[in-house]
């Protein structure tokens, strides 16, 4: 038996944007809500592994610091006093009966009539490329991911990749690093118009398209590369201080399967109002998949705000004994 006071509304898991914002707009709709985040603060991958980036896909803002970001969306929040539980990953979700979810955790478990999946793009891990000697290099000179530019000043950059992120460290770090190089093997780039257009204006050396990391120079830290075109054959070796390898992550959507989810491709599969085939349910964000999905922060907003409506009426209709 549930107690009603350990009972929440709704429960967002996930406290990235998306998940702060699902969070905010549920205490706006008076529900009693609880916001469970696997990291020791807020902000998801926007704080652990870019906090200094900026971003440019958020309405209302031409452009804004990742931190910044997560810092107005933390106060947004707030004003509804969400219980929100940090350093707790959740493992497990069962419903047990009608309106009630049980959510296990590493330290526990959370009752809802409800659930919010917001976890960006999940159990994930950084692609890595099969090359001698750049496991051993990780740390000394190899990057996945930037949280702090002050580490690259100064120093001469190769970039590897041609996504948003990739684009978008270049951009940054233009100004800080001494010199930029972005190697990208595809014909086109996957990142906005808008920021490749600026890439190409900019200092940036880009090496496009078909060029690609070969080899990692360096014995105790990064002091070259070998890239390569893969069209002609034609190797280059360049002096670079540190790699930033941006080619995407490795989404394990394994856990969720074992929940119960419907598991399409590389997400959640949702219907248009955000429920997933679990009833009381939902997710939104990067990990949910449907026709003409966008993988952009209003996006994912937007679709914060339809789940935690479906939520309501969801909880409405209990209530009412629909």
């Amino acid at each position: 038996m549930v107690l009603r006071s350990e009972l929440y509304d709704i429960t967002v898991v996930g406290a990235g944007p998306v998940g702060l914002y699902a969070a905010y707009y549920a205490g706006l709709r008076d529900c009693r809500t609880k916001l469970i985040e696997m990291y020791p603060q807020v902000g998801g991958r926007l704080i652990s592994m870019y906090p200094e980036k900026e971003v440019f896909d958020v309405a209302g803002h031409p452009r804004i610091v990742a931190a910044d970001l997560v810092r107005l969306l933390t106060e947004q929040t707030q004003q509804y006093r969400p219980t929100i539980v940090l350093s707790e990953r959740v493992e497990g979700l069962r419903v047990l009966g009608e309106r009630v979810i049980e959510l296990s955790t590493t330290h526990g478990v959370h009752y809802t009539q409800t659930a919010i999946i917001a976890v960006g793009c999940g159990a994930f891990v950084p692609r890595k490329l099969d090359i001698p000697h750049l496991i051993d290099l990780e740390g000394h000179g190899i990057y996945y991911y930037l949280k702090s530019f002050e580490a690259l000043r100064g120093k001469k950059v190769l970039i590897v990749g041609g996504g948003n992120s990739a684009v978008d460290w270049a951009l940054s770090l233009d100004g800080i690093a001494s010199e930029i190089t972005l190697a990208h093997r595809m014909y086109k780039f996957q990142a906005h118009e808008a920021m490749v257009d600026r890439l190409m204006a900019s200092r940036v050396n880009v090496k496009f398209p078909y060029f690609t990391l070969k080899a990692v120079l360096g014995e105790d830290h990064v002091t070259g590369a070998v890239i390569w075109n893969e069209r002609s054959g034609k190797e280059e070796e360049i002096a670079v201080d540190a790699i930033v390898l941006s080619i995407g992550m490795l989404t394990n959507m394994e856990p969720f399967r074992q929940w119960g989810l419907n598991i399409v491709g590389s997400g959640i599969a949702v219907a248009p109002d955000m429920s997933t085939n679990l009833p009381g349910v939902y997710a939104a964000g990067d990990i949910v998949t449907y026709p003409g999905k966008v993988l952009l922060i209003t996006a994912g907003s937007g679709e914060a705000a339809t789940a935690v409506n479906t939520a309501k009426e969801y909880i409405l209709a209990g209530y009412l004994g629909r």
